[in-house]
């Protein structure tokens, strides 16, 4: 190409045409005139891909640089408000580490306080046991002396009961071994025949409260003759005086139609201590229902026979009403094979010693 030939040679063919002269150079051939040298094409080549080169780079560094710009813009401001969330944290936690601190503080007061109401408390439970214990200790002794004592089963039977029904309240599993005990023997008193105390009582109750109204074979005078008699109005001094007279002469002497000659023969004042006599038996044979003592029981109706037969006028219907109450009340038996109840009391005796052994 022209444009790479030199200044110098482009002078040289108008001074060579100046001076004519000179000889005119040779000319180079065509061909030689228009090749472009290869090292400098690859020169300009290579140097227009570093400029290429260089301007991209210089275009993504910008690019890059505006890109960082933004992103540690970005990261600033989130840096910013990072530390400020970082600061409301730390003063949540602070607040946080003061609400835990009293919170621990509030569960060491809770904690001491449970540790004391549990000992309170077992100090009250132990207090209550020991009186429930006490408690059922004096109910098994009265039941086991009712029993021996007096022999009523069902007083016994209600005491036990009791008993168990107490110890089913206050639910303590310590107590098992003692309720077995109660229950055993709530069974034994169940187990007992029925003997219908109250319906002997009443009867013989009945038969008390006739006692004053049932004649005497003889030795009692009728209502008619202790009443003394009228005096008239229109009798005179010695009327009055003879009737008196005749009073005294009949209280004195009786005359009585007997067809038993071997009836004894009773004052007054002996009639009024046989009744009452009749009167003890009963209430001795009462007493002895109660304690279900058969043979003080038939002994006392047997003796009150004898007296109704003896004393009193078999004709009359309230005797023999008497009479025959008196024969079905001996016929019945009151006596019962009492068992022996003590077995709980003495479960509950051990009971405490193994408690209190315990609490040493």
């Amino acid at each position: 190409m022209n444009s790479e030939t030199s200044p110098e040679s482009a002078a040289m063919p108008q001074t060579q045409a100046e001076a004519p002269g000179a000889a005119a150079p040779e000319s180079p051939p065509a061909a030689s005139r228009h090749r472009i040298d290869p090292a400098l094409a690859a020169a300009v080549l290579a140097l227009t891909l570093v400029g290429w080169q260089w301007f991209d780079s210089s275009r993504q560094i910008h690019a890059l640089e505006q890109i960082v710009g933004e992103r540690l813009g970005e990261f600033d401001s989130r840096s910013k408000e990072n530390a400020i969330v970082i600061g409301q944290a730390r003063e949540d936690i602070k607040q946080a580490l003061g609400k835990v601190g009293l919170l621990e503080q509030k569960l060491a007061e809770s904690q001491n306080q449970q540790v004391a109401l549990e000992a309170m408390y077992q100090d009250l439970s132990r207090n209550r046991d020991e009186w429930v214990l006490t408690e059922i200790e004096q109910i098994l002794l009265t039941a086991s002396q009712q029993l021996q004592l007096a022999g009523d089963a069902k007083a016994a039977l209600a005491a036990l009961q009791t008993a168990d029904s107490r110890l089913q309240r206050h639910d303590n599993a310590q107590f098992i071994s003692l309720r077995k005990a109660i229950n055993q023997d709530i069974q034994r008193l169940q187990a007992l025949p029925l003997v219908d105390v109250a319906g002997y009582t009443m009867k013989l109750d009945g038969l008390i409260a006739e006692i004053d109204d049932l004649p005497l074979l003889i030795g009692e005078e009728t209502p008619a003759e202790r009443a003394p008699s009228k005096a008239r109005p229109d009798d005179n001094l010695w009327a009055k005086l003879t009737r008196e007279i005749w009073q005294d002469m009949k209280q004195l002497v009786r005359i009585q139609n007997l067809e038993n000659p071997e009836a004894p023969l009773l004052a007054p004042s002996q009639a009024y201590f046989l009744r009452e006599n009749l009167k003890l038996r009963l209430l001795s044979a009462r007493l002895a229902v109660l304690r279900h003592d058969e043979t003080g029981y038939k002994s006392d109706l047997k003796v009150a026979e004898i007296w109704l037969r003896r004393y009193f006028d078999l004709k009359a219907k309230n005797v023999k009403s008497a009479l025959v109450a008196m024969k079905v009340l001996s016929s019945s038996s009151v006596a019962i094979d009492l068992p022996d109840i003590s077995a709980s009391l003495n479960a509950a005796k051990k009971f405490r010693l193994t408690r209190d052994r315990g609490n040493r």
